[in-house]
């Protein structure tokens, strides 16, 4: 899930399931009752964004980006299938697959995939596209047992919770041991940014979560942190993927 327009600059959006406590009907999100923007939680924010509402993802200091909900909700794009569809040749799992793209188009290509989000509407609209989805936050347990060998984390999603190092560290429990994870990652001179966000709707917004984003000059050490190595770097259309495998000696 991407939050800008410009595919040099977008970042991807997967929260874990709401544990935040919305502001009362009527509030901001900052408490402000003097305010005309109403409360709503993330995941519903999602749902509206993913159905096609205009969403903004705000940051901090009250800049805001616009989330290409219009273009995750089209077709794998030409640089989504040489970053992503390309690499993968066995089960993939799409770690915040949104409206599906991904998960869509390795399906299409014969393999098993299974598309993740916390998104009710996310997870319709993928299979609405014939491929499998649940609902469900990837660090709860994932339906059967089986070791991937593809993790994707597109979009911008390896800052999902704030903690790039422990969602890493719990991609290699489901990674296979020749496995790969895909990670998509922002541009040179970004480095590593923990922030609280929150989502925008119309007059509504979401409580503050935290997310964090991961620049292609920051992943192979954020990598090693999290028991991964990099195997390669790989540029299309401005956008950044790095793959990643398990470290060697791994049990």
């Amino acid at each position: 899930m991407r939050f800008a327009d410009s595919a040099a600059e977008t970042l991807a959006l997967v929260p874990s399931p709401s544990r935040h406590r919305a502001p009362r009907s009527g509030t901001t999100a900052t408490g402000n009752t003097t305010g005309t923007t109403t409360a709503i939680t993330t995941v519903d924010a999602l749902d509206l964004a993913f159905a096609g509402a205009p969403c903004e993802f705000v940051q901090a200091d009250g800049t805001s980006r616009v989330m290409a909900v219009h273009r995750w909700r089209g077709k794998a794009s030409p640089a989504d299938l040489n970053l992503f569809v390309d690499r993968c040749h066995g089960p993939t799992l799409d770690v915040g697959c949104g409206p599906g793209r991904l998960t869509a188009a390795v399906t299409e290509r014969g393999f098993y995939a299974l598309g993740i989000d916390i998104s009710t509407e996310a997870v319709r609209q993928t299979r609405a596209r014939g491929a499998a989805a649940v609902r469900q936050d990837v660090f709860a347990g994932l339906p059967g047992a089986m070791a991937w060998q593809h993790v994707l984390l597109a979009d911008g999603n390896i800052g999902l919770r704030g903690d790039p190092v422990h969602l890493l560290r719990r991609v290699v429990e489901l990674l296979a041991a020749d496995g790969t994870v895909l990670v998509e990652v922002a541009r040179p001179g970004v480095g590593t940014v923990h922030e609280q966000v929150r989502l925008r709707v119309g007059d509504q917004i979401s409580p503050p979560f935290s997310w964090a984003t991961v620049g292609v000059d920051s992943i192979e050490a954020v990598a090693a942190e999290g028991g991964l190595e990099l195997a390669g770097l790989h540029h299309d259309s401005g956008r950044h993927v790095a793959t990643l495998r398990p470290t060697e000696g791994r049990p």
